[in-house]
């Protein structure tokens, strides 16, 4: 009887530690990731996604936001089309006063060829490397790298800038990111 309570408490444990763990295309650029935050994103009272801000050990810092590298894990509720994704996020860069109108040209060329379209269930991960710009991830796999850290500190900015239009997004994607 003890040896099966053993078991079964052991069991419990594994899939409490797996539920939490990473996924490895985060993991690979965020060792011991935590998620920091989440919430979804919803328009008309109608939800377009859920996100998760997830950290590494440094954890997230609104004062110095790009000084550690950080992912944002997107998880779609509804079908949508890639060019609207990117038209959205443009708009979105616009707001939150990033780059200039020709970058933001730029930028939205840029990821009308990276967004695909998506439906329901669907990840696109985001992942912040000070230094190396963005890299993008369809369900775990590689979808596209962009080198330019003023595209990606304004890609990262429609959910993390204090001038964001999805505050409260923000906030609870902020809840726990300070380092540890």
């Amino acid at each position: 009887m003890l040896r099966r309570q053993l078991l079964l408490s052991a069991c419990a444990l594994m899939v409490v530690t797996s539920a939490s763990a990473a996924p490895g295309h985060i993991e690979e650029h965020l060792p011991q990731a935590r998620v920091a935050g989440k919430g979804t994103f919803t328009w008309f009272s109608l939800a377009i996604y859920d996100a998760e801000l997830w950290v590494g050990e440094k954890g997230y810092r609104p004062d110095a936001p790009f000084a550690a590298p950080f992912a944002l894990d997107l998880r779609y509720a509804r079908k949508l089309d890639g060019v609207k994704i990117a038209d959205a996020s443009a708009e979105q860069m616009e707001k939150t006063g990033a780059g200039t109108p020709a970058q933001r040209a730029q930028w939205l060329a840029k990821m009308k060829t990276i967004f695909p379209d998506v439906k329901e269930g669907t990840h696109i991960s985001g992942v912040f490397l000070p230094g190396a710009g963005a890299r993008f991830y369809l369900d775990g796999k590689a979808l596209a790298s962009v080198p330019d850290q003023d595209f990606a500190r304004a890609f990262f900015g429609i959910w993390l800038d204090p001038a964001t239009t999805a505050r409260s997004l923000r906030t609870a994607l902020l809840k726990d990111a300070a380092p540890r």
